[in-house]
């Protein structure tokens, strides 16, 4: 990898907070196999550490299968909420049926209530 590479994989996760009864985890640009890593351990450390977890995704701009899977094993590890989901992973969600499994919200205030 070169160091643009490397930047692209940090980049993917933001600063993760706590809000409410649970931790928000920010995720920004296009995740995939290649730069799920970051996201996938941010999630999980929340899920260990939180009853409930809120994914960001505001500002992802792709989201594949290895995507997909993660948000799916987090769905059954912790309360875990999607919040502000751009229309491509919308249209994932609706594709593949998870919309119907995920809990989507239109605000990270929104999932972070619950409501």
């Amino acid at each position: 990898m070169t160091g643009v590479g490397d930047t692209h994989h940090e980049g993917v996760v933001g600063d993760g907070y706590p809000a409410g009864a649970g931790w928000v985890v920010a995720a920004h640009g296009e995740l995939d196999q290649d730069t799920l890593a970051p996201l996938e351990e941010a999630l999980r450390s929340a899920a260990d550490e939180h009853r409930v977890v809120v994914l960001d995704a505001g500002s992802v701009t792709f989201g594949d299968s290895s995507f997909l899977n993660l948000l799916l094993t987090l769905n059954q590890l912790t309360t875990f909420r999607i919040a502000a989901p751009r229309e491509q992973l919308r249209r994932l969600f609706a594709l593949t049926g998870t919309d119907t499994v995920l809990s989507l919200y239109p605000s990270v205030e929104e999932a972070v209530a619950g409501s």
